[in-house]
């Protein structure tokens, strides 16, 4: 089998090393278009479990990373003067030159074929192969050219950033949020050697204009911050390595793969937000499915779809969890007014893929302080415990005071008559009362006749709904769970869904 590769980056020298041990016979090219050696930007980041993947996948390789790593077991968080630490984190950083080069020399042993300087600019013109992988990035010539079968989507980020090397070392994972006259910065920076850092720089679109950093060199942005992130650089300076202020793009594609013989691999198929840290995981990642879809044996055809299959859902899910942490670092100006404590969990939180019992177990002493904190600013009489946890605390929502931030769904009603509640919701809102839940929920509630899920959906849109409501409500409150809200999710099932005239009679004793 030959295969030929296009782009010599992690994701495509990683497959061909594990190609080349795997795959009896297989005859592996990697075209690269930069020089042996050359590469760009400074430090990668990986977690417990990837390293995990890796061993698996090939010991030797796995070796020669584990003996560059710089580990770490925390992050913290420096915001207005103060420093938030979490622990429990188990991440570890690398140089990507030196990640390269362990993959390069791993595949100079397993006999792959590395082609440096050659930029490929039309597939075609290479030598006959069974299978052409695309490795070739975030900028994919041969998703280009191919682009409506792959069917790209690029979303491009908010967020202007540059990313800088420095010889100040961090000892963990760090976030750094300063304000000057022109708007709010933010740090993404963590170690990958001994002595070096990666320190990404973000800021919000206007804030970058203000600035004056949309004209600014590359020396004159690495004034700039060098000069605003002064205190944490401790004397140290900002390297440049063809550093630019660049958006984000978040590359999506309906299909990875053409027929049997073309596949897109890595970020020439996805990418995710760099605040998650999973571009190079990913990309690795996608390696070892494909190398052990192609070991099993399957025609190429069947191969590919497997490995799409196996990998699609997987990468789409932590594309999701990115999405909503580059959510945050966009709008990070919108949580200014937290205070230290809060702003860190908050940020610890962001992706959903760390919520509170996640982050407790990781460290509980952190949580402890959070509990004790936020238990400390409820107005809410004491609950006999220390410190309440935050689901029991009280919460002022709009004038009215939830008793504590437990939800109750009540169970879907389908015996309203013409829209107007009766018995069954409200019993329904009684068992979901009983609960102990501060706020009970009813949700579907139409707001138009044609907007009902069913005909005996009920609804809120005639005069005759209110003192219905209003007397479900009064039943609730002279329940033994008088303190419960009640509240409705109003909706509208859409023009396709709506109800039409097919109402039916409503004949029943209320």
């Amino acid at each position: 089998m030959r295969i030929a590769v296009l782009g010599g980056g992690p994701a495509g020298s990683y497959l061909a090393l594990l190609l080349r041990k795997q795959v009896p016979g297989c005859e592996v090219t990697v075209f690269e278009r930069n020089p042996a050696g050359a590469t760009y930007g400074w430090g990668v980041v990986f977690s417990d479990r990837t390293l995990a993947s890796f061993r698996d996948a090939d010991p030797d390789t796995f070796e020669a990373i584990s003996d560059r790593l710089v580990l770490w077991d925390a992050i913290d968080v420096r915001y207005r003067g103060s420093v938030v630490r979490a622990e429990g984190q188990g991440f570890s950083g690398i140089s990507r030159k030196a990640l390269l080069q362990i993959l390069h020399d791993r595949c100079a042993e397993l006999g792959v074929d590395v082609v440096y300087e050659h930029d490929v600019t039309d597939p075609e013109t290479l030598p006959e192969r069974d299978l052409l992988v695309a490795a070739d990035g975030v900028n994919s010539t041969v998703r280009r050219l191919h682009e409506a079968h792959f069917r790209p989507r690029v979303d491009m980020g908010r967020t202007r950033y540059i990313w800088f090397g420095t010889h100040c070392t961090f000892d963990c994972f760090t976030f750094i949020f300063e304000r000057n006259r022109h708007g709010l910065f933010q740090v993404h920076a963590y170690p990958f050697d001994g002595d070096t850092s990666t320190f990404i720089v973000e800021c919000d679109e206007r804030t970058w204009r203000r600035a004056g950093l949309a004209d600014a060199t590359e020396q004159s942005s690495i004034d700039y911050c060098e000069d605003l992130f002064a205190e944490h650089l401790r004397g140290h300076g900002l390297m440049s390595n063809r550093s630019m202020w660049i958006s984000f793009p978040t590359v999506r594609t309906a299909t990875w793969r053409l027929g049997d013989r073309v596949v897109l691999l890595g970020d020439s198929a996805h990418t995710a937000h760099f605040s998650i840290g999973s571009g190079t995981k990913l990309a690795m990642e996608d390696a070892i499915a494909l190398a052990g879809c192609i070991r099993e044996g399957r025609d190429l055809g069947a191969a590919l779809a497997a490995f799409e299959a196996e990998r699609k859902p997987r990468v789409e899910r932590l594309q999701e969890a990115a999405r909503q942490s580059q959510t945050y670092f966009e709008n990070t100006a919108r949580y200014a007014h937290l205070e230290p404590l809060q702003f860190a969990f908050h940020l610890l939180s962001r992706s959903g893929r760390m919520g509170y019992t996640a982050i407790r177990l990781r460290d509980p002493r952190l949580v402890a302080e959070v509990d004790a904190w936020f238990a400390s600013r409820t107005a809410a009489p004491g609950t006999g415990e220390a410190s309440p946890t935050p689901a029991r605390t009280p919460l002022e929502l709009h004038g009215t005071t939830i008793p504590n931030r437990v939800v109750a769904l009540t169970r879907p009603s389908y015996e309203a008559c013409d829209g107007t509640p009766g018995p069954e919701i409200a019993r329904a809102l009684n068992d979901a009362a009983a609960t102990g839940a501060g706020l009970v929920l009813v949700p579907h509630v139409a707001v138009e006749a044609a907007g009902r899920i069913g005909d005996g959906s009920p609804g809120l849109y005639a005069p005759e709904h209110v003192p219905a409501w209003r007397d479900l409500l009064g039943r609730v409150r002279h329940t033994d769970h008088p303190a419960a809200r009640v509240a409705v999710s109003l909706s509208h099932v859409g023009r396709r869904a709506a109800t039409t005239a097919r109402e039916r009679a409503c004949d029943r004793a209320t």
